[in-house]
């Protein structure tokens, strides 16, 4: 896999523009529900966020069964996840009027059941009980059954829990496959990007949409000739395997994006004449680095498209986001609660943000 012929280098500026304008639309995961908090008017979302913090309970409580028994001697690989699974608890918590402090560190509803907040379904948890997870691999099922439930309330919920929702399943699929669960995640029904007109791509598409669209579909021309350039330096075969596999993943994702654009009618953005690398890229450890730096800023876009798109199109942004993360951690990423979702970090001096050569 070789570098296009014209000279060109992978726009950070590119993608930092896509996320960053979007994420102004949305804040972040902690601050968008603030405002809520003493506002008493009925919150839509709040039968969500009560499934949600419940299903979280039960994962909690999982991982507590676990370390308390059969699991203590690998504290070191469950605590850390556990804690991310907390971070999630207080995060699907904001704004809900009953949450009060619990022993553990997270806020717990008075009553995630009570007749005055019903959850959206009455059918039994498909969820085992957490005395019965003894195993590591009964806890990777879990995690994974969890980050499913998350995606099943995409539709109903505003862009902002979407977002949220999205990014709390990317890393709970994360979590199942550092447990080792290998079941192959489920491909969103009718999938939107592989629609043949606009009837079957559901709503019209929003002016804000479409801007999100074209956004993601320059990023991902931005990715793959990033791959470009990661797969010229990976001299490891397996490394460069891993490169080609991910690039043809991205060129997937482009066409995919084109027919959506295309089918509503929308002139698809075409890849931009020049591109700058974010740094130099001169070795294998360059590549590596540079292949966890793009498919970090494509969570961001992914992140910010499940709650700019319709219910549509929401779990396909949100596969898109699940791909780039498990990509990105693939690369050596740092581990995050919340991809794609700016984190609650002390600020740290910016550095410059290339921009497209002409």
């Amino acid at each position: 896999m070789q570098p296009p012929s014209r000279r060109t280098f992978l726009a950070l500026g590119l993608l930092l523009t896509t996320g960053g304008a979007l994420t102004a639309c949305t804040d972040s995961h902690h601050n968008a529900d603030q405002g809520r908090t003493n506002d008493r008017r009925p919150d839509p979302d709040e039968p969500l966020r009560l499934r949600a913090v419940a299903t979280t309970d039960t994962l909690l409580a999982g991982y507590d069964t676990l370390l308390a028994g059969p699991g203590a001697g690998q504290a070191a690989q469950l605590q850390p996840l556990r804690a991310e699974v907390a971070q999630h608890r207080a995060a699907l918590a904001t704004g809900l009027p009953t949450a009060t402090p619990s022993t553990s560190g997270t806020t717990s509803p008075a009553s995630p059941s009570a007749p005055s907040s019903p959850t959206p379904s009455s059918s039994p948890s498909p969820f085992p009980s957490p005395t019965a997870i003894t195993t590591v691999a009964a806890l990777a099922t879990l995690e994974r059954q969890t980050a499913q439930t998350r995606l099943a309330d995409l539709g109903a919920a505003s862009p902002q829990l979407a977002r949220l929702l999205a990014a709390v399943s990317a890393c709970g699929a994360l979590h199942a496959t550092a447990l080792g669960d290998t079941t192959p995640p489920p491909t969103p029904a009718a999938s939107p990007s592989e629609s043949p007109s606009a009837s079957a791509a559901g709503p019209a598409l929003g002016s804000d949409a479409l801007t999100a669209l074209q956004g993601a579909l320059s990023a991902e021309h931005a990715a793959i000739y990033g791959y470009g350039v990661v797969g010229a330096r990976l001299p490891d075969d397996q490394q460069r395997a891993d490169a080609r596999t991910a690039y043809a993943a991205h060129q997937a994702r482009r066409d995919a994006w084109q027919r959506l654009l295309g089918s509503v009618g929308a002139t698809p953005s075409a890849a931009a004449a020049g591109y700058q690398l974010p740094f130099a890229v001169t070795d294998a450890a360059g590549a590596t680095r540079l292949a966890a730096h793009i498919e970090t800023r494509l969570t961001t876009v992914y992140a910010d498209l499940v709650a700019a798109v319709p219910a549509p199109q929401r779990p396909t942004a949100a596969e898109a986001l699940r791909e780039s993360a498990a990509r990105a951690r693939h690369w050596g990423a740092a581990p995050t609660p919340f991809p794609g979702l700016p984190a609650p970090a002390p600020t740290t001096p910016a550095s410059a943000t290339p921009t497209p050569t002409p």
